[in-house]
């Protein structure tokens, strides 16, 4: 379900159903031959919808689901699965929570045995194409955090910004994470200071489950998302396990301990917290160049949350987040307190201090189906003190975001509409030695969107925001989705849109401090603004009982401004300056997923990317940019879950690197990088409240060779640690626990 409509299923439960789908595992013995009770297993991904309408939606990972109801007396809920026998259900007005069962397809059943809870789904309902990534799914690797919850994923990629400070990035449609809107629960986040570490802010043992959608999003989220959106929800404090205990170690001793524990205080109350601890202070330096192949970290990160809920009309929620970390990295020799000079080993040390808080509730019009007013509200201070070498870098960053929705329909529930007011306030203070780049920006704007729905057929979404920038003045952002079932098993969406962002250049970028490289800001950056288009196609086909979804897409970006950190016209300097020229991404992936044999998934994609930008007066690739990935997964579980085994391939095309022809021989580079695959593999052994994971990454121990320039002279004039297009370390074997008391 995309972020838009996960918001207004929240806020919208007058006459409001709720409920939970479960699949019925059937066990005559266990493994040892003692008799065991069938029991019920969750069932994410099950299609919901009330008969005769395309009022619906899909259940979660945790095979829960919210939904209205239409205006008719006594509708019939019609809810199906591939594999098991649709149910239809009459519900009264009065019910607001069900309980659903779905059986087994007797007639499939000689080839559907055992069912297996997909990891990742894709709802038929939604007119946005929208992945959901369930827990199943971020089980099936480390998952330490965010920026490794991608892995199994074939339109995410996740790769190192520079070879010493650690900082990942991830990119969506051939363009850097900072073209994606990255959200929690709906609300903005990982934004400005944020950017170059803030994948490592959020836990991976506090996520439900991830929601990706390419292309630009809804305007109700705003106007930043150009190519894509990524929301994450965290564990419910009302849904979640009463405790979830999480301890991981790999070789190179990095050691994390997470816990979440919730607690329903009554009916109407209910609270979550949530702890992390993560360090990592052995030095490991395998290539032998002097620097730390991994940085040495310290983080606390604690989370506490609440929920109201009174089941009528009222629903709320708020929490807050306060994370410390300290970054130490460079020459293996370098330790924290040493004088900054050239006398001494090259280091890096950034210290983060980060407090969040968000409120978000709504009201239900009681007399008015579809009928609801919702209001989130954010706020943000993150501060940064850093150095990189002999450069000092110190910034906060204060910021409040709010957007208030009202949502009805018009005639009747076919013509829905969403309207509303936003605001956004940001204020950055940063210093880059003896320079100031400071920016106060408040953004107040209103929306209006409008969704038709043609009974089993035809979804159409158009939407239009204003919003005035105190800097760079009004502007319009409209957008367009489109989902048409041009059969029972063929789904076509589009989408176009505009989006708009404002470029934080040192913010977003401070990794390159970690070079000798001089910054040249020849102009001051505008506005970034460009129009994405898209379309896919999805194809579902039945063969013998299991389901093999196909999906075919091509995403083309064009940029009418663009910040461009231009690396190629000189190898000691980065010039920044406004888009003069062309700049453009082509997308083109086609997925296919099925079930091979009984409890075996497979996955298999392709992606190429065809992403140019004028750089030093010419149009050429995108640096370090693969031109193209292919994936193949697969998950297999044993009878009764016992045991699951998990294997991922990557393979990763060449890509350009800048020139450095004037640097002296010995720090010159290819002008393109190699191919390589990485391949990745986890066994994890179930028991009734834990679970242990064994699983290792870069199994081919496959690495960047010299990925810093100049190392040996890490203050000369060549140094460069920014040129990363492939694995730093090498193979990285890992360990863990997991404990639940439901």
């Amino acid at each position: 379900m995309s972020s838009l409509f996960a918001f207004i299923v929240t806020i919208s439960f007058s006459q409001h159903l709720e409920g939970v789908v479960y699949q019925l595992e059937e066990h005559k013995s266990d493994e040892h031959g003692d008799a065991e009770h069938d029991h019920k297993e969750p069932l994410p991904g099950a299609n919901i919808y009330w008969a005769g309408t395309q009022s619906g939606t899909s259940s979660n990972a945790d095979g829960g689901f919210h939904l209205d109801f239409p205006d008719e007396a006594n509708p019939m809920l019609v809810v199906s699965y591939i594999g098991f026998r649709n149910d239809s259900i009459y519900i009264k007005k009065d019910q607001h929570e069900i309980e659903i069962i779905l059986s087994v397809n007797t007639l499939l059943k000689e080839v559907v045995i055992t069912n297996k809870a997909p990891g990742s789904f894709i709802s038929r309902l939604d007119p946005i194409y929208t992945q959901n990534i369930t827990g199943a799914e971020l089980h099936r690797a480390a998952c330490c955090n965010l920026s490794e919850s991608f892995e199994t994923n074939a339109s995410v990629d996740v790769s190192y910004s520079d070879a010493v400070t650690g900082a990942k990035q991830i990119q969506l449609l051939g363009l850097r994470g900072t073209y994606s809107q990255i959200m929690t629960e709906n609300i903005p986040n990982l934004r400005g200071l944020a950017t170059s570490f803030g994948l490592g802010y959020i836990p991976g043992p506090w996520m439900e489950s991830i929601q990706v959608s390419k292309g630009t999003a809804a305007v109700i989220n705003g106007f930043e998302s150009i190519a894509g959106q990524l929301n994450v929800e965290y564990l419910k404090p009302d849904l979640a396990d009463k405790l979830y205990l999480n301890a991981f170690v790999n070789i190179h001793g990095k050691l994390e301990g997470n816990a979440v524990s919730a607690f329903k205080l009554n009916d109407k109350w209910s609270t979550a917290v949530f702890a992390h601890a993560e360090n990592l202070s052995n030095k490991v330096d395998d290539n032998g160049d002097s620097f730390l192949d991994l940085p040495l970290i310290r983080q606390i990160n604690v989370f506490n949350r609440w929920k109201y809920d009174n089941k009528k009309d009222v629903i709320s929620q708020f929490g807050f987040k306060v994370l410390d970390e300290n970054r130490t990295g460079g020459q293996r020799d370098f330790s924290e307190g040493m004088v900054r000079d050239t006398n001494n080993p090259y280091g890096i040390n950034i210290k983060t201090r980060r407090y969040e808080a968000f409120w978000k509730g709504g009201y239900i019009f009681q007399n008015r189906p579809s009928t609801s007013i919702g209001m989130l509200q954010s706020f943000t201070h993150h501060k940064q003190n850093s150095y990189y070498g002999l450069n000092d870098y110190n910034a906060e960053e204060n910021s409040f975001y709010l957007n208030l929705i009202f949502q009805s329909y018009i005639v009747n529930t076919f013509h829905n509409f969403s309207t509303g007011f936003s605001f956004e306030m940001n204020n950055f203070i940063e210093n880059l030695n003896d320079s100031a780049f400071n920016r106060f920006e408040r953004i107040p704007g209103v929306f209006f969107q409008y969704t038709y729905n043609l009974e089993d057929k035809l979804t159409l979404i158009a939407g239009i925001r204003a919003d005035y920038h105190n800097i760079y003045g009004a502007f319009l952002t409209p957008r367009f989705h489109i989902k048409y079932n041009l059969t029972e098993h063929t789904i076509l969406r589009a989408s176009a849109g505009m989006g708009y962002r404002t470029a934080n250049v040192i913010a977003e970028n401070n990794t390159m401090l970690a070079s000798s490289r001089r910054l040249h800001m020849t102009e001051e950056p505008r506005q970034e603004k460009a129009i994405n288009l898209g379309i896919n196609i999805t194809q579902y086909v039945d063969i013998l009982g299991k389901e093999l979804r196909i999906s075919g897409e091509v995403y083309h970006t064009n940029f009418m401004n663009q910040v461009i950190l231009d690396f190629d016209k000189d190898p000691q300097a980065i010039y920044v300056y406004n888009l003069d020229g062309r700049s453009f991404s082509n997308s083109y992936q086609i997925e296919a997923n099925y079930e091979l044999i009984n409890r075996l998934d497979m996955t298999l994609a392709f992606r190429y990317n065809d992403v140019k930008m004028t750089t030093d007066d010419k149009l050429q690739y995108k640096p370090l940019l693969h031109r193209y990935k292919g994936l193949i997964t697969l998950s297999y579980a044993t009878r009764l879950n016992k045991w699951q085994f998990d294997f991922t391939t990557q393979f990763n095309g060449s890509s350009r690197i800048p020139g450095t022809e004037t640097n002296p021989a010995e720090y010159q580079r290819s002008n393109s990088s190699p191919a390589y695959t990485i391949i990745n593999a986890q066994a994890t052994k179930y028991f009734k409240k834990w679970n242990i994971y064994l699983g290792g990454e870069n199994l081919s121990n496959y690495t960047q060779k010299d990925p810093i320039i100049a190392s040996d002279r890490p203050f000369g004039e060549y140094f460069d640690s920014s040129m990363i297009w492939g694995p730093v370390s090498g193979v990285s074997v890992y360990a863990g626990v997991r404990y639940t008391l439901e």
